[in-house]
């Protein structure tokens, strides 16, 4: 059937470029064509315009609402706690500390490997803490906790380090 059409198109084809359609072809096939509202609700660009815009607000509104939210009572009391236990291991730390630049600077030693970590661990507590500032967590709290337990051990081994040379001698604590 393919092949008939085709070779009708071919043998007639004179006739078909000849002829020119009236001016009012189309008009009739319009008129004849279901009626179709020209302006689409979800298709308009001033809906999708107000959709952005309520989306931008909505996401700044919530942007600012969580990010500026005050800590709640648990949280503070967290914080609370966190500062009595920062005190603590912060004393012991200063002591333990004084102990270990007595012994270095008495037997003449430099930094070595756990004063330089020592130094990793206070400046990660210092981001620590900033962060404890802007959102205090229990992840966070525990996070500094360990680091001030970190520090005081390898403060401690530090200190079994520098004591080793000195069998004969006795430190004070």
């Amino acid at each position: 059937m393919k092949d008939s059409l085709k070779e009708f198109i071919q043998k007639n084809r004179s006739d078909f470029d000849g002829q020119t359609p009236p001016d009012n072809a189309w008009q009739k096939i319009e008129a004849t064509l279901p009626k179709i509202s020209k302006q689409v609700f979800w298709n308009s660009i001033t809906f999708w315009r107000a959709a952005a815009v309520l989306l931008l607000g909505v996401s700044c509104y919530l942007f600012f609402v969580r990010n500026n939210a005050k800590p709640d009572k648990q949280d503070v009391a967290a914080l609370q706690g966190f500062n009595d236990l920062e005190k603590y291991y912060s004393s012991q730390i200063s002591e333990k500390m004084n102990l270990v630049t007595h012994y270095q600077a008495k037997t003449g030693l430099t930094e070595d490997e756990i004063t330089q970590n020592l130094k990793k661990l206070e400046a990660m507590y210092l981001v620590l803490k900033d962060e404890m500032k802007k959102s205090p967590t229990q992840d966070v709290r525990d996070a500094l906790v360990l680091n001030l337990l970190v520090r005081i051990d390898l403060i401690n081994q530090q200190l079994n380090k520098l004591d080793k040379p000195a069998t004969g001698e006795q430190r004070s604590i």
